[in-house]
């Protein structure tokens, strides 16, 4: 199957297209200069020449604490811009999946949160990420899946895993958040539940697979647990390792305030498309390793 992704160097991009070939899919990037969410206007016409059977919305703003300063380019690329495609994949038949966050929500809640629940983000990246999905369902509903996922990390561009492993070796002690929780979920796994998700999509037109699903992976941990587990892993095999302090949120203030609870339930995936991710424990080892491998 031939697959529109936008974005040309994100995680899950990079991930899709790593695991296209396995499942005998071909993916085709829309990306800068050419493709830009932020200039609606290129939009229809690349998605239309691309050929695909299928879209993935994987670009996005995604700097969160810089969207407080920069609305207007956040709402464009993550509002603006996903409600083009989908009017464009709409108007060639094609369906679309949407990738979100759970900055929708504010992390009140004292139980993972379920896509019933009214979302409330907390700053500019949550609220725009809000709006997109609002955009693509409104104007693509009968051919969308909304696909939210936190705490993504890979081998691949920026990510905490990364800088957890750089910082690691600089000190010998760490302060780690340890008072938000959530489910930290590899680009890799992402990039086949989206896949699954979409081969679903192109076979059925039930609406029951279409609309709002949360997909992460399963289990929860603090980013403090999350760094802990980084350097276990690390350490086994000869790479960084530091101790981790646990610290308070507020020991480590950020423009954009964060949820302290990120943790998403992904029952209805799982009853609706037959998608599990794999436990965040069991998916850090590899890429881990990965990070740590010589370079050619």
């Amino acid at each position: 199957m031939r697959l529109a992704v936008t974005g040309g160097k994100g995680q899950v991009v990079t991930a899709l297209i790593e695991r296209a070939g396995s499942r005998g899919h071909e993916i085709v990037p829309l990306a800068r200069p050419e493709f830009d969410l932020a200039q609606i206007e290129t939009i229809a016409p690349l998605l239309a020449a691309s050929g695909a059977q299928a879209v993935i919305s994987a670009a996005a703003y995604t700097a969160v604490d810089k969207a407080e300063a920069e609305p207007d380019l956040a709402f464009a690329v993550n509002a603006a811009g996903p409600g083009a495609l989908a009017q464009a994949a709409a108007e060639l038949g094609l369906p679309l999946v949407h990738l979100s966050t759970d900055y929708v929500f504010d992390g009140t809640k004292a139980a993972p949160y379920v896509e019933t629940d009214p979302p409330h983000p907390l700053g500019v990246y949550g609220a725009s990420k809000l709006a997109g999905e609002e955009a693509v369902l409104a104007a693509h509903p009968a051919g969308s899946a909304i696909l939210r996922t936190s705490w993504v990390y890979s081998p691949f561009g920026a990510n905490f895993v990364k800088t957890m492993l750089r910082l690691a070796g600089e000190r010998e002690e760490l302060g780690v958040v340890a008072d938000q929780i959530g489910n930290p979920t590899s680009a890799l796994d992402i990039a086949d539940g989206v896949m699954s998700v979409a081969e679903r999509l192109v076979a059925d037109a039930s609406a029951e697979l279409r609309g709002v699903f949360h997909m992460t992976a399963a289990g929860e941990t603090s980013w403090a647990g999350f760094a802990q587990e980084i350097f276990a892993h690390s350490a086994r095999l000869g790479g960084p390792s530091a101790r981790v302090q646990p610290i308070a949120t507020a020991q480590y203030p950020t423009p954009a305030s964060r949820p302290a609870n990120s943790r998403l339930n992904c029952d209805k995936l799982a009853r609706v498309h037959g998608v599990a991710l794999q436990d965040w424990r069991s998916a850090i080892g590899p890429v881990v390793a990965r990070l740590l491998a010589p370079t050619p």
